[in-house]
């Protein structure tokens, strides 16, 4: 009888998940729930047995008949009912999202019970839970939220049960990273390399769910997703439009608002802002959602004052204009196919911020009042990091340039920095 096909991709024990998960033995019981073998069919490690140390050394290099993920299970870890009360906690503090979630709070907790919590997703969000408490929190409360919108528009029990299971799943990927390199920036201050880690999770988020359990193929696919933008802006593939699935619509909001709340002052009407500040990127129907609750808030105040915005607008204003002129330039220079790639995406990324910057009426001398003040620093501000993520963005898609292609790019890189 043939071996069973063994999925692609996981073949070896990921270090960054195996050493999540030996972290999270130290204080979880974590056993092989089978015997472990590698591809030649020597035996690794027992069924029943803790995972350890010596696990670890064992599984260095080795390719595995099954998978590591399927082999191993946490006996005191995650489970429906934990997941229940975890939602409660959440629930019950006072957050920016208070006024969005309370309203639908008994019935998110009743359908967190019925959440299928397959073998392998219960493994991760157990380690997940010991050893990057964070990241749970996060999962947890990506889950209640995206329930919450699918309640508030009226969704039936089955698409508020995937919406939910999407949120909750949608950064596993993330194990799989060296946790130097998460999102706990909110992707805002990541240099090169750490971007380079990042942008590969969803994809991973996505193999693991297609191929390490029985999700539906829909969760799988917003896992994907859950950092693309409708105007082909995001990340891994740069998807536009109908290209993204209404379930991965759903979840880049939820993850867009969840990381501007994980800044050091949280603040729905900044996460407000950062939905709506590039006209197209996101669905309008979610993003009225998180835009209503964060009127009944306190509105943005101003750190600085209107004399300091004013100059800052300017010199995004110029910085905007260097940036396209730069990289309309350096196109007729360009000798490599991989610098031409960057530069259109540059041009491309660079015509929606500008799209936002019109949209926004931030080009007017007369936009900065003291009624204005506030949102137009958080508009400002938002702009300001997207032209640093249009930098890596470009970076990243032009990979190695021979050295004048390479200094050409990095021309461009200095118009897209704003000090």
């Amino acid at each position: 009888m043939n071996a069973p096909a063994r999925p692609a991709g996981f073949t070896t024990a990921n270090p960054h998940a195996l050493a999540t998960i030996l972290e999270a033995s130290q204080t979880k019981r974590i056993i092989a729930s089978r015997d472990i073998f590698d591809l030649s069919g020597t035996k690794l490690w027992a069924r029943d047995l803790p995972v350890s140390q010596a696990l670890q050394r064992k599984l260095l290099d080795r390719q595995l008949r099954q998978p590591l993920e399927t082999c191993l299970l946490a006996e005191d870890g995650v489970t429906s009912h934990s997941l229940v009360e975890s939602t409660k906690t959440l629930l019950d503090r006072v957050t920016p999202l208070t006024i969005l979630l309370r309203p639908y709070a008994d019935k998110l907790v009743r359908e967190v019970g019925h959440l299928p919590l397959h073998s392998v997703v219960q493994l991760l969000l157990t380690a997940g839970q010991a050893s990057r408490p964070e990241s749970f929190d996060h999962a947890v409360q990506a889950m209640v939220l995206n329930g919450a919108m699918v309640m508030a528009h009226g969704g039936d029990t089955q698409a508020l049960r995937v919406a939910m299971v999407c949120g909750l799943l949608h950064d596993l990927g993330e194990m799989y990273i060296d946790p130097q390199f998460g999102e706990a920036d909110a992707d805002r201050a990541l240099d090169l390399q750490s971007y380079q880690q990042l942008v590969v999770h969803p994809h991973v988020g996505q193999l693991l769910i297609t191929q390490l359990t029985d999700y539906p193929s829909v969760i799988a696919r917003a896992i994907s997703e859950h950092h693309e933008r409708l105007d082909g802006s995001g990340y891994p593939l740069r998807l536009q439009r109908e290209q993204v699935s209404p379930q991965g619509r759903l979840l880049a909001v939820t993850e867009a608002t969840l990381n501007v709340l994980r800044a050091d002052t949280p603040q729905l009407s900044r996460a407000s802002v950062s939905l709506r500040v590039v006209p197209g990127e996101f669905d309008l129907q979610w993003v009225g959602l998180i835009a209503h609750a964060a009127q009944a808030q306190p509105e943005l105040h101003a750190t600085l004052a209107a004399d300091e915005i004013q100059a800052r607008l300017a010199g995004l204003d110029a910085a905007l204009h260097a940036a396209h002129a730069s990289a309309r330039d350096l196109m007729d220079d360009a000798e490599s196919a991989g610098l031409k790639d960057a530069l259109t995406l540059a041009q491309h990324l660079l015509s929606r911020l500008r799209t936002g910057w019109n949209a926004s009426g931030l080009w007017s001398k007369e936009s900065v009042t003291a009624n204005t003040a506030a949102e137009i620093e958080a508009v400002e501000d938002e702009l300001v990091f997207r032209l640093r993520a249009i930098q890596r963005a470009a970076l990243l898609h032009a990979g190695k340039l021979p050295l004048g292609d390479a200094q050409r790019l990095n021309q461009l890189c200095d118009h897209l920095v704003v000090c």
